[in-house]
């Protein structure tokens, strides 16, 4: 329940180790590699050079071509899994098998190269249709498309408007010309296509009247024969094409035993990305490289037990107070406070050296969610759902999160909706009624429709609660850090002003108030100089009291929601029951149900983390951490057991 301690550590060794010892760094995961800082006067770092990175550029390279085959497959031969199938496990001397990686990349060149080919045969089929349809409309000509003209016969084919008549066309040929004739040879919605032969002499009074009509010579010069023995030949050709296209997509779909070959190298080719990126940060000279980087304090005796095996010099220390915005931050939480970190990485990690929020967190988080959502039988669904993913798929990283702070979550508002007797709203009370006639109502300790001002009262003290939390834990700190007066001043002013309001208002003594107020005041003029004593005097009143108000009566939130999502569950299951149909009334009260479940699983979320980040956390949170990311082997598809 703590951040997790770091050390920063600097390795020198030897160049001929260096590719064993990355491999050994990436197999412990405890490492992260960062770029050294160099001094650009000492001569010493002009003689470091960059490792060569011609194997990252490699390595992702790889990595797309596992991936591109691993998608071919996933559309000829897709892999069967189960919607919630864990990742499969394989072990990692099997995982790292160069010859096991060899066959993958063979059969990931095979797969790449057959969906090419499939590409190639789509343009090539596409050519072809184009072809046939610049063709088809001469398909009735018997005249061979190369035939030109002659030194005593012009001979054209082209294309009319359909709109220009063809008796229109042929007489203007005629009245060009006597010795020209035009003859259609097809016709459609666009177009006539049309030859025309004339008498040299005369075509270019012929050729004049037909394009005052629209005339388009077609270009078909370079095609031999007629257009019907082109035809048939591009038939041919295509049904070659589609026979080779269904021959090579058989071969794909056989081909679904490589599925899990090319998926475990599409995750060791970003294993060996990940390490090429470390190497890089790495500085070389002739014989020797330095390594810079962090590694977890407690993982530290373990490491040096396996660089003590090699030539190597290592040194560890503690981070500096200035070196912490550099030093990453690892959560260490136990199950129930775990799921909250989707909550802390969602806002920001807490910076190096000050509190974890998780344990802070998690009891006002989960009871808050739970008062919001309120009703049994959501409870029950989301207990349902977040537990048989959590066993079925064993999710890691932010879903696996989701699924235990489901579970929670749904735990309170279980136990919320026994308070307030809510199983999806009325839904029993409904069903009673509907089959026997009679009256039920499940057993309340309170409801949101009767109980709205003690809900509401009872979500700000709350929420007050919470405040008062905050407050203390910036006390306990602020002393840590030797700020006295700011944890006097801040804290402990407003907690006696807290106490004298309470003492004032049950009429015992408004002494307390008093001291209180003299705090406020001498604050300001203590910490402050010149005319900032007054000035924070003002501020302080108006910003504390403004601030905590509002604070607390955010908290109204708690009774909205409750009140909102039991009413519109209501709502629904009283439409329902107007017809007086047992059948109608499950179908419209599942229906309205599952809206308001997912309105409010959402809704409630987003208050609850509101509260949280604004409300909460503004007391004593400080963040601006940046995660931990060891280099490790970090996986898509494959598990790896080490």
């Amino acid at each position: 329940m703590a951040i997790e301690k770091m050390k920063r550590l600097r390795m020198v060794a030897m160049v001929s180790d260096r590719e064993e010892l990355l491999r050994k760094l990436q197999h412990m995961g405890c490492v992260e590699i960062v770029q050294p800082e160099a001094d650009p006067d000492d001569p010493v770092w002009a003689a470091l050079v960059r490792p060569e990175g011609g194997r990252l550029a490699a390595a992702h390279e790889e990595k797309a071509g596992a991936e591109r085959a691993v998608a071919v497959l996933k559309r000829y031969a897709p892999a069967k899994s189960g919607l919630l199938a864990p990742k499969p496990e394989v072990r990692e001397v099997d995982f790292l098998d160069a010859e096991r990686a060899r066959q993958a990349r063979e059969a990931a060149r095979e797969v790449n190269g057959l969906d090419r080919r499939l590409a190639a045969i789509r343009g090539e089929a596409n050519k072809l249709d184009a072809q046939k349809a610049m063709l088809e409309p001469w398909g009735r000509l018997d005249l061979p498309l190369e035939t030109g003209s002659t030194a005593q016969v012009t001979i054209q084919l082209g294309t009319l408007p359909a709109s220009v008549p063809m008796g229109q066309a042929e007489g203007e040929v005629q009245a060009a010309s006597q010795l020209a004739e035009l003859t259609e040879v097809s016709t459609d919605p666009d177009a006539h296509y049309c030859t025309l032969v004339c008498h040299a002499s005369e075509a270019e009074g012929v050729l004049e009247a037909l394009k005052a009509l629209g005339w388009s010579r077609a270009n078909l010069r370079d095609w031999t024969g007629t257009a019907s023995e082109n035809l048939d030949r591009l038939h041919r050709e295509e049904e070659a094409l589609k026979a080779e296209a269904a021959s090579i997509e058989e071969k794909l779909s056989s081909m679904g035993g490589l599925n899990a070959s090319l998926r475990q190298l599409s995750d060791l080719a970003g294993t060996d990305a990940s390490r090429e990126e470390a190497r890089a940060r790495l500085m070389d000279t002739g014989q020797t490289f330095l390594l810079e980087g962090w590694v977890q304090a407690g993982r530290w005796p373990e490491l040096k037990r396996e660089l003590d095996q090699y030539p190597c010099a290592c040194e560890v220390s503690d981070p500096a107070p200035e070196d912490y915005p550099s030093v990453p931050v690892k959560l260490k939480n136990h199950p129930l406070t775990k799921p909250l970190n989707m909550v802390t990485e969602m806002y920001s990690l807490p910076a190096y050296g000050t509190l974890d929020p998780n344990p802070l967190m998690a009891p006002f988080f989960i009871l808050f969610y739970g008062i919001m959502m309120a009703d049994m039988g959501y409870g029950l669904l989301m207990i349902l759902a977040g537990a048989i993913v959590l066993k079925k798929k064993r999710p890691g990283g932010t879903f696996g999160h989701l699924c235990g702070l489901l579970v929670l979550c749904g735990i309170t508002t279980f136990i919320m909706g026994a308070l307030t007797g809510g199983f999806f709203g009325d839904f029993l009370t409904q069903v009673v009624k509907l089959t026997t006639g009679g009256d039920f109502a499940l057993p309340a300790l309170f409801t949101p429709l009767e109980d709205t001002m003690m809900i509401l009262v009872g979500a700000m003290c709350l929420g007050f609660v919470q405040i008062v939390t905050g407050m203390a834990i910036s006390f306990v700190s602020k002393l840590k850090n030797g700020q006295v007066l700011d944890a006097v001043f801040e804290e402990v002013t407003w907690w006696v002003v807290f106490i004298g309001l309470g003492l004032m208002i049950l009429g015992v003594t408004p002494i307390v108030l008093a001291i209180g107020g003299v705090m406020v005041v001498a604050g300001p003029v203590i910490q402050n100089k010149g005319f900032g004593k007054i000035t924070g005097i003002f501020g302080s009143l108006y910003n504390h009291v403004t601030g905590y108000f509002g604070d607390i009566l955010s908290y109204s939130r708690l009774m909205a929601l409750m009140l909102a999502g039991s009413v519109i569950a209501q709502v629904f299951n009283t439409l329902g029951a107007i017809p007086g149909n047992i059948v109608i009334f499950l179908i419209i009260s599942f229906a309205g149900n599952a809206l308001n479940f997912a309105l409010n699983l959402l809704g409630c979320y987003v208050h609850d983390l509101r509260l949280q980040c604004l409300e909460y956390f503004g007391k004593f949170y400080q963040d601006g951490g940046r995660p931990f990311r060891p280099l490790d082997l970090n996986t898509k598809y494959y598990e790896v057991v080490k």
